[in-house]
């Protein structure tokens, strides 16, 4: 019996008290709305279960008091203490909420609210359900991060929702997002609506856990986007069931969105707090005995226990509509919000992010709609052949004026992705170029960070400049920067020509080899013994030698080896053989490679190139050259680290005004003009190139890019124009295209045909004239030395013969002409014969000596 008697006295000692008071504060406009009716059901249900609270009965005290109105609401909190209430909820207003707090504060009364909080630090006894806005503004970052949006509009109403979103400001550094921030009113959306800010260009996120109950029908069917977060877990058991049982009762506050009821997050806030509340009782009726004595805010006496349930509440994990509840020091600290978007007509569920994992989507689709056969696209581009062109009918009107690789590329992803276009001009005709002095861009790339076009599709070269303000697709055009120049004119045609095969300076070598060489075989056969013969063999023992190699053999000896002719001279002795075999060798390697070279220098077409590569540019001033203002090649030459190219844009920059051009055209007929090289890509170079004969590429090419089509940064195009170009890669249409408007235009340049004809010309008399004025010249040579040494001999012979200059020069020019045949002259006192018509054999005294001349003199008759 003693012991049946203790058990029950330990029974009732740890049991909770049979009934429970607790507080709750509402304002004015909530009297009877969601918020109290979600309070009261709570209560009620948590009451008529029995599983959480078996023994115990919950009674609600709840207080009405005005905005902003905190010393009624100090007099109501207080009347509630007196009353025995153990635990306060409310209000939702901030102003009273403080007041509130600070008293629970001092009485050690949990506080429980379902409120924004902006305050970061722990407040003693306060449990607040509504997730903290340093969470929230993660979360907010962590999605914008994943739009990848640069240019971010806060837009609120009061103070307190600037406020709210400070920490998001000072994110936006590190987010590399452009942040502006503007104050409206509930009217503001209409003006958006006359600025025609409700269409796909622009993406709203809106603040509210309770998107889905805002009208949104001017922003409904204009394919804008729209996102938000939602506590509410409508997925869930627990959520259908207590809607099902809610939808019940007369009074259940809650709202129909699209036939189906919805609870708002505060109402489901207020209702999991309830039951987060019951959680920590029963806890504490485990372990702990809870005790009440009635309080008075004239006392300065808090309550014993208040603390331990504080932390019971604290530690408490409840399954509730809003998720998972859980606390630290007050704050929920995990929990998961649904990702909602506005997706064809309709608010959906695209995914969940939770502060350990992030943004998790389910339906990436969403944000990149394939529904949108009815949205035209703004199309930004630049006229520039063969990309983009303008017809010449004016009759033409939209985008039928327009024609060109670009626009038969444009028109075929459209058609693959699925939307309408509007092409527009740029209005100051530049792609885009970073100005630092004003820090800001034109041209192309400020219509898209603007937002004024959705893509550009132009001959727009990917750098990384232009990437770090807006996006591009993947490339669909691969290229490099070269160098246009005007093709090289032929090297005139000069009368020795001949001469060519062989530098000058190899022709001063030869000439002075073969004066040496004439010279050291003179010098050998004077010196070797064996070139020194008996001129009449048949007189061995005459003292009468002679040497064949004269300085004049030896000059007619080497002219002839080395003409391949021959002499009539031949070396007898070894040293003189030593010398003529290596003056052989000499001549065949010199002539084998001039009758080589000749070929080439003859019947090929000879070019004077000025320049062959970016150095030779670098390294000289007579030639000038520039690239197209305010293009990506001057942009790659400004940035660049090589020195050759620094060099290039010094040179360039000093001469802005006269190197730099407006538009291709312009750069190329400064090319046709002369003495201009044009820095451009190297597509827009083919173009011209296949088209001008009278133009070419000049070296390689200096850098590796590509051309992209361009848009707004995070727009939801990008994804889907770089599949598209890369089906169309791997279908072979964009090289179709390319050959369409590169090869296939019919005023490509023929230059086959050329070129076979520079490869076998005939030879003119320009080309191998010389030659005959080499022989004509060698005749009247030979003319004038045979006159002057007819002169000169009957000079010699006038002594002998005791006549006049002008009468010896009569007899001899007739000895000449009449010696020929078998007929022979005499002169009075000396006969001549010449060798042809002297006899057979002729008698000559042995001690007569007789030159060895071309001509015999016999003084015997």
């Amino acid at each position: 019996m003693i012991y049946i008697v203790l058990l029950s006295t330990a029974l009732v000692a740890n049991a909770l008290p049979p009934v429970i008071r607790v507080g709750a504060i509402f304002t004015e406009d909530e009297r009877e709305g969601s918020i109290e009716s979600a309070f009261k059901y709570a209560i009620y249900r948590i009451n008529k279960e029995k599983t959480l609270l078996p023994n115990t009965q919950l009674v609600y005290d709840i207080e009405h008091v005005p905005r902003d109105d905190s010393f009624r609401a100090t007099k109501k909190v207080c009347r509630q203490l007196e009353a025995g209430v153990q635990a306060i909820f409310g209000p939702t207003d901030p102003l009273l909420a403080a007041h509130v707090q600070s008293i629970c504060e001092a009485f050690d009364i949990p506080h429980i609210e379902v409120r924004i909080d902006l305050e970061m630090n722990a407040k003693e006894f306060s449990i607040n359900l509504y997730p903290s806005q340093n969470i929230m503004n993660l979360a907010y970052r962590d999605l914008m991060m994943y739009l990848n949006w640069t240019k971010v509009a806060i837009i609120y109403e009061e103070d307190y929702g600037l406020f709210k979103q400070q920490d998001l400001i000072h994110s936006s550094a590190e987010m590399r997002t452009e942040m502006y921030i503007r104050q409206a009113n509930p009217e503001t959306y209409r003006q958006i609506l006359q600025l025609q800010m409700n269409d796909h260009r622009y993406h709203y996120m809106f603040t509210t856990f309770d998107l889905e109950t805002y009208d949104l029908e001017d922003f409904r069917y204009n394919s804008v986007n729209i996102t938000a977060f939602r506590l509410v877990d409508v997925g869930s058991k627990r959520y259908q069931e207590v809607i099902d049982q809610m939808q019940k009762l007369q009074h259940s506050g809650l709202d129909m969105i699209n036939g189906m009821p919805y609870i708002q997050t505060e109402s489901a806030l207020m209702f999991d707090s309830v039951y987060a509340f019951a959680h920590g009782l029963k806890q504490l009726d485990n372990s702990h005995t809870l005790t009440f004595k009635n309080l008075s805010c004239n006392s300065d006496k808090a309550w014993s226990d208040g603390l331990s349930l504080y932390n019971y509440i604290n530690s408490a994990a409840v399954d509730g509509l809003t998720g998972k509840v859980n606390f630290m020091e007050g704050r929920r600290n995990k929990f998961k919000i649904d990702i909602l978007k506005l997706k064809q007509e309709i608010i959906q569920k695209v995914g969940y992010w939770q502060p350990d994992v992030g943004v998790n989507i389910s339906d990436p689709t969403a944000f990149y709609d394939s529904n949108i056969a009815n949205i035209t696209l703004v199309v930004m581009t630049r006229e520039e052949r063969p990309y983009v062109m303008v017809k010449e009918d004016a009759n033409l009107t939209g985008n039928a004026r327009f024609e060109g690789f670009c626009i038969d590329l444009l028109k075929a992803i459209a058609q693959q992705v699925g939307f309408q276009y509007k092409i527009e001009l740029v209005p100051d005709n530049m792609y885009g170029v970073y100005i630092p002095e004003t820090n800001s861009w034109n041209g192309i790339v400020q219509e898209l960070m603007e937002r004024r076009a959705d893509l550009a599709v132009a001959s727009m070269t990917i750098n990384y400049a232009r990437e770090s303000v807006i996006d591009f697709t993947k490339p669909f055009m691969n290229l490099g920067i070269g160098i246009l120049f005007k093709v090289p004119t032929s090297q005139p045609t000069r009368l020795f020509s001949f001469m060519n095969p062989l530098a000058i300076e190899i022709w001063l070598y030869v000439l002075a080899a073969y004066i040496l060489v004439s010279f050291a075989l003179f010098v050998m056969a004077r010196f070797s013994p064996y070139e020194w013969k008996n001129p009449h063999p048949c007189y061995k023992q005459t003292d009468i030698v002679e040497n064949q190699f004269s300085i004049s053999n030896s000059f007619w000896f080497i002219t002839g080896t080395f003409l391949r002719q021959g002499s009539g001279l031949n070396p007898k002795a070894t040293s003189t053989r030593i010398v003529g075999g290596c003056w052989f060798f000499f001549c065949l390697i010199i002539i084998s490679s001039y009758t080589a070279n000749l070929a080439a220098f003859l019947t090929v077409e000879r070019m004077i190139t000025p320049i062959e590569s970016a150095s030779d540019l670098a390294d000289q001033t007579e030639i000038s050259y520039g690239t197209l203002e305010g293009g990506s090649t001057m942009t790659f030459f400004r940035d660049s680290k090589i020195g050759i190219y620094q060099k290039m844009w010094r040179y360039m920059e000093n001469r802005k005004s006269s190197v730099f051009v407006k538009t291709y055209e312009d750069g190329i007929k400064r090319v046709m003009e002369g003495n201009y090289a044009f820095l451009m890509e190297s597509t827009m170079l083919d173009y011209a190139v296949q088209r001008d004969c009278n133009l070419t590429q000049i070296g390689g090419l200096l850098d590796s890019k590509g051309y992209g089509i361009a848009t707004p940064k995070g727009s939801p195009w990008r994804d889907k124009i770089s599949l598209a170009i890369l089906e169309l890669q791997e279908k072979g249409i964009i090289q179709i295209l390319y050959d369409k408007w590169w090869k296939n235009t019919g005023d490509v340049c023929n230059r086959d045909d050329k070129s076979k004809e520079s490869k076998a010309n005939a030879l003119g008399v320009e080309n191998i004239g010389g030659v005959f004025v080499v022989l004509l010249c060698g005749l009247a040579l030979a003319v004038v030395v045979a006159i002057f040494e007819f002169c000169w001999n009957s000079k010699k012979n006038l002594h002998t013969d005791n006549q006049s200059l002008c009468s010896e020069m009569a007899e001899e020019l007739r000895f000449a002409m009449h010696c020929q045949g078998s007929k022979s002259k005499q002169k009075p006192a000396l006969k001549r014969d010449c060798l042809k018509c002297a006899p057979g054999s002729t008698y000559v005294p042995t001690n007569v000596t007789l030159p060895n001349l071309g001509v015999h003199y016999n003084y015997f008759n």
